[in-house]
């Protein structure tokens, strides 16, 4: 039997029943779900107490796992808990510690509840993330994603036009900059240098267009930097209107997956003091929006 997917906000976002993620997928229940995906953007999976390895298999069904040639992120592979394929977006250290108030690592992670993209810093940027909640906090804590395809839908015909051929730059360090965090060493500048991702994308699939915002895009090509910023902050206003966001509100063991192509989303904040241990698998792209020649 397929699964049943009921929209739960006017826009887009479904919540999918009739389906166990710690059992492997049939294909009709797989199709079903990517089906879902391509036309509600977001899906909420309900009390899924799944492992880790639960997580990638159920994952790996819509694609291969993203493989970043290099680092998004400025922790070291040593100090990683969780194993291959599982992103740890967790406030824990590599021993399960609240990690610290002025710790590097918390710092940089604080970028994540501007509105972004996945793996929009990527030459290849991520098709889907599919994020698991294995304890949250008591107080705050939601995930905000907005539609970027209705928000493209809105524009009117002139900025349509303007934003057609666009072409953004990229990169962690404009993200993290946004939020004071410029203490970066060489190598994570290096890593972090920025790539070139159009402005407006089509759905390989439903040929719908959407905007292509994300809190790492710092520069338009041919634009000065102030003029690109002011008008990508008018953009991410326009297309972060209440009537384009659906607020998660995590329960344990909820999964909840979102089409990077299609979406922005961002973290909300929560007591710091508690455990959030949240974990993402993220399914790669197949090829980049736009050649990455001199990239800045």
């Amino acid at each position: 039997m397929a699964p049943t997917i009921t929209q739960i906000h006017p826009v887009f976002a479904g919540e999918v029943s009739g389906v166990d993620l710690t059992k492997p997928l049939s294909r009709n229940e797989a199709v079903a779900i990517e089906e879902g995906m391509n036309r509600y953007g977001v899906l909420v999976f309900r009390d899924q107490n799944i492992t880790d390895e639960q997580q990638v298999e159920f994952t790996r069904n819509f694609g291969e796992l993203e493989v970043k040639e290099k680092p998004g992120n400025i922790r070291k592979t040593t100090e990683s808990r969780l194993g291959t394929g599982i992103s740890d977006l967790s406030n824990l250290t590599k021993d399960g510690k609240v990690i610290s108030a002025d710790d590097r690592q918390w710092f940089f992670k604080l970028g994540d509840r501007l509105w972004h993209s996945d793996s929009s810093y990527a030459v290849i940027p991520a098709k889907f993330s599919a994020l698991s909640a294995r304890a949250i906090p008591s107080w705050g804590g939601n995930t905000d994603f907005a539609d970027m395809r209705a928000a493209y839908d809105a524009l009117d015909d002139r900025t349509k036009a303007e934003v057609e051929d666009l072409i953004c730059e990229h990169s962690l360090i404009y993200s993290r900059a946004a939020v004071g965090f410029t203490d970066l060493t060489p190598e994570e500048i290096a890593n972090f240098k920025p790539v070139r991702q159009r402005l407006v994308r089509t759905h390989p699939v439903t040929g719908r267009k959407s905007l292509f915002l994300s809190s790492h895009a710092g520069a338009i090509v041919g634009w000065t930097i102030p003029e690109a910023r002011s008008y990508l902050c008018e953009l991410t206003e326009h297309a972060t209107q209440r009537e384009f966001v659906y607020s998660h509100q995590w329960r344990q063991y909820d999964l909840v997956m979102w089409d990077n192509r299609t979406t922005m989303h961002r973290a909300k904040r929560f007591d710091r003091n508690e455990v959030r241990d949240m974990r993402r698998t993220t399914l790669g792209g197949d090829r980049p929006t736009v050649e990455q020649a001199e990239a800045a």
